[in-house]
Order: C-alpha cells, then structure tokens, then sequence
C-alpha cells in the first residue's frame, strides 16, 4: 500500500515570486545610488533609498539579471535589440505589489500598465539599443519594451502605447 503524501496547494503568483526571488543576485540591497537617478520608483514598495522612492542609477539596473529582446516597433524601420532588466525582477527586487504601474516619461507622458503584462510577458526596462546606451534622442534612457515580435496579441496600438520611451518615474498602484 502506497503512503499518499499531501502538498499545499501554492498559488502561481507566490511560486513566481519565489522563483523570481532566487533568481536576483543574493547580495541585492537597495544602497543609494552612486551615480546620477535614472529612474525612480514610487508607490506601494518594500524597499527604498530614499524618504519615499526606490531611486536607481545605471549601474544598480545592470546589478540585476539582464536580458535582450529583438523586435520591431513602428517607430523604427527595422528590428531592433533593446537590453535591460525584466520589469518582474525589478519590481521583486523592491518588494513591489500592486495591480497597476503608472510610468511616467521625462515629457510627462503617462500611461497605466497592468502588473500582469510583467508577469505573462517578457517586459523590459531598456538602457540599451544594439548595445549602445540609449539618448534622449533615442528614446532614452530608459524605454518599457514589450517583447512585440514574439506574441501576436501584444502587436497592437494598447502595447505600443505602453512601452514608455524616456522612462523617469514608474508608480506602483
């Protein structure tokens, strides 16, 4: 007679976040920045640098686990490489939890995204265009990129309008 052994029933979002969790350096520790902001994070956060955000410079964003996506956009004539950090790993990185992030660009362009857009999909923030940093010019420095090439369902003018070029500010809802 075989023993049946019972398991907790783990909901997908706590496995995510544990997974997610192991996969951030283990020293990660939210230090002030060094160098000058680039981006701020505000809203409903565990971690923070300063009295109410989660400010980070280009060297704590490259800290994190990167990654490149490889996709065409409207706004240039052929695909492109954007490099960044996963969305999801920079929101577990401080403790985010929310349902919405409202990013905010440097000409106050704003526009709500669903947090779930971050789990279900590869989003990234990018500091990186073909391995160069990235402009004002550019769009930069930073740019919300959606993986656009590798799902149908993201190639559409809600999506586009989501991936926030000239990314300052990201509010956690």
């Amino acid at each position: 007679m075989r023993a049946m052994i019972h398991l907790p029933v783990v909901s997908r979002r706590a496995v995510l976040a544990a997974v997610l969790s192991s996969c951030l350096p283990a020293a990660f520790a939210l230090e002030p920045p060094a160098g000058p902001p680039v981006l701020s994070v505000t809203g409903n956060i565990g971690q923070r640098n300063t009295a109410d955000a989660a400010d980070f410079d280009l060297a704590m964003l490259e800290k994190l686990p990167q990654h490149s996506i490889t996709t065409t956009v409207p706004w240039y004539p052929t695909a492109r490489t954007f490099t960044g950090v996963l969305l999801r790993d920079l929101l577990a990185a401080i403790g985010a939890q929310g349902s919405t992030l409202r990013a905010i660009a440097l000409n106050d362009y704003r526009v709500d995204i669903p947090v779930k857009d971050a789990h279900d999909h590869d989003v990234i923030v990018a500091y990186r265009l073909d391995g160069q940093p990235m402009s004002v010019r550019e769009k930069g420095p930073l740019i919300i990129m959606y993986p656009f090439d590798s799902a149908r369902e993201l190639r559409n003018a809600v999506h586009f309008g989501r991936a926030a070029w000239q990314l300052r500010r990201i509010e956690v809802r």
